[in-house]
């Protein structure tokens, strides 16, 4: 049995949405289930700025993946029905072509001589394997968070090429909030004194900056409500007391997580994708929301958004509902009174798993 995740390397240069190219890259990928023999029982994952390919166990890997209790038999996304399939994003550092890997003209790591990447590189790599797989079109296209920015880039470069495209926690574009946590972040990584224009190395990581970064993203992924209930002013006694170290559990759960993703991802990485968030509008070569579901979709759609979430506010998947309905799309809208925040679809199963399964049914 072979490994679980597959490899497809392009060898010609590939063209960038802002007009740079590469000279070549790999994409990383995984599948569960099995391509019908027309080929039309495909569903893609798109994921968020960390995860990587594994979004579930297989045979192959039996390591529980990062969408676990969504995906396998008799689960929301059936793979006794349906052709899974996960593809690293291009820009990341879990398998595919990214600022972290080897630059063949010079023999090092990209860093910041990678070329801008936008979130419709990210679709239109994907949708290469998608090609290498000799699949025209999907049955659903599936975007969570980041993944939601890349479904719209995908929907908007290849239109009517999905028959269901569902869309949870995210949005059209960034708020202002959402811009400047992330520019916050970007900050904290950039003057870390281990950055240095990035040149740092293995053994001199610019961990204060990317513990910073992580503590700031984990402040917006949850909610003060779960928080309140989770912590309160419980005191901490995992980590040693400093006079203005930590004294709260709260402080001690920013901590555990921040380190734990200090070694985990590029800081390069990290820096590129985040930007690419910043920048995306789905509108900005139609000239509506409405304009671009008009003309690149016309199947059937679920929009999820939770109450708690700061980071993209419901709201922002209201307006998404709202342009589908208006095309005419069958669309089916949940706000969900989860408490866990844009992380919710990540850990809420109970809330999350019946609508995805009943859109797919």
């Amino acid at each position: 049995m072979g490994p679980a995740t597959h490899y497809l390397d392009i060898t010609e240069p590939f063209a960038l949405y802002r007009g740079e190219h590469l000279p070549g890259l790999t994409l990383a990928w995984e599948s569960w289930g099995q391509l019908n023999a027309d080929r039309s029982n495909a569903v893609l994952i798109l994921t968020g700025l960390s995860p990587g390919p594994h979004a579930a166990s297989s045979e192959r890997d039996p390591e529980p993946g990062w969408w676990e209790e969504m995906i396998g038999p008799g689960k929301p996304i059936d793979t006794r029905r349906f052709f899974v399939l996960c593809v690293n994003s291009l820009g990341s550092c879990k398998g595919s072509t990214g600022p972290a890997s080897i630059n063949p003209a010079t023999g090092k790591p990209w860093r910041l001589q990678f070329p801008e990447l936008c979130i419709e590189d990210i679709a239109r790599a994907t949708h290469r394997v998608v090609e290498h797989l000799g699949i025209a079109s999907l049955e659903a296209l599936v975007g969570p968070s980041m993944g939601g920015l890349t479904a719209l880039a995908w929907i908007k470069q290849y239109p009517q090429t999905v028959r269901r495209v569902a869309l949870i926690s995210t949005a059209c574009s960034a708020t202002p909030f959402a811009l400047a946590i992330r520019s916050l972040q970007r900050e904290a990584i950039v003057t870390d004194r281990n950055f240095r224009d990035g040149t740092y190395t293995e053994d001199d990581w610019p961990e204060v900056g990317m513990r910073l970064a992580r503590k700031l993203g984990m402040i917006t992924y949850r909610s003060a409500r779960e928080w309140q209930g989770r912590f309160g002013r419980r005191r901490q006694d995992y980590f040693p007391a400093t006079l203005f170290g930590m004294r709260y559990e709260v402080e001690s759960y920013l901590e555990t997580h921040a380190r734990k993703f200090v070694g985990s991802f590029d800081p390069c990485c990290y820096l590129y994708l985040s930007r690419a968030m910043d920048c995306f509008d789905a509108c900005d070569s139609d000239i509506s929301l409405q304009a671009l579901f008009d003309r690149s979709f016309s199947g059937r759609a679920l929009v999820l958004g939770v109450e708690t979430d700061i980071l993209f506010p419901l709201h922002q998947q209201q307006e998404l509902a709202a342009a589908l309905e208006a095309t005419g799309a069958d669309v089916s809208f949940h706000a969900l009174a989860s408490i866990q925040g844009h992380d919710a679809f990540l850990v809420d199963f109970e809330r999350f798993g019946p609508p995805i399964r009943e859109w797919l049914e």
